[in-house]
């Protein structure tokens, strides 16, 4: 298998992702939560793995702050976290293999872990 090495190879690694995201326990989150919209998402995925990816392109997003809405209408919890990143995992090791497909996958455990962490204080301040 090859590495992650163009722009074609992270919008394959996104698609197939995602395929797989919302066919899962999570889909519910992007399909009737958030109801994403998944022709201006995915583009926005391409240039937020890329730039963490490859570093030749500048992600104006707010990922953390575009989750905040999502969790106080369903608290995003760590195991939907786990979920996210076993499901990122695995589609990174179906489709490549290298220094840049490992960086992929400690990428997104640095985000889910941060993600979780942030979901979780958040309900737990709006509890108070």
């Amino acid at each position: 298998m090859k590495d992650i090495t163009t722009t074609q190879d992270i919008q394959l690694l996104v698609n197939t992702f995602y395929e797989s995201v919302r066919e899962s326990e999570i889909g519910f989150f992007f399909e009737e939560i958030a109801q994403v919209n998944w022709e201006k998402h995915l583009p926005k995925m391409y240039i937020f793995w890329q730039a963490l990816l490859f570093a030749d392109v500048k992600f104006n997003g707010n990922p953390m702050g575009a989750h905040f809405p999502i969790n106080e209408k369903m608290a995003m919890e760590k195991h939907h976290f786990d979920t996210w990143l076993s499901l990122w995992k695995s589609t990174v090791d179906q489709l490549f293999s290298g220094e840049i497909a490992e960086s992929a996958k400690s990428k997104a455990e640095n985000i889910a872990s941060l993600m979780a962490y942030k979901m979780e204080m958040d309900t737990k301040l709006r509890k108070l």
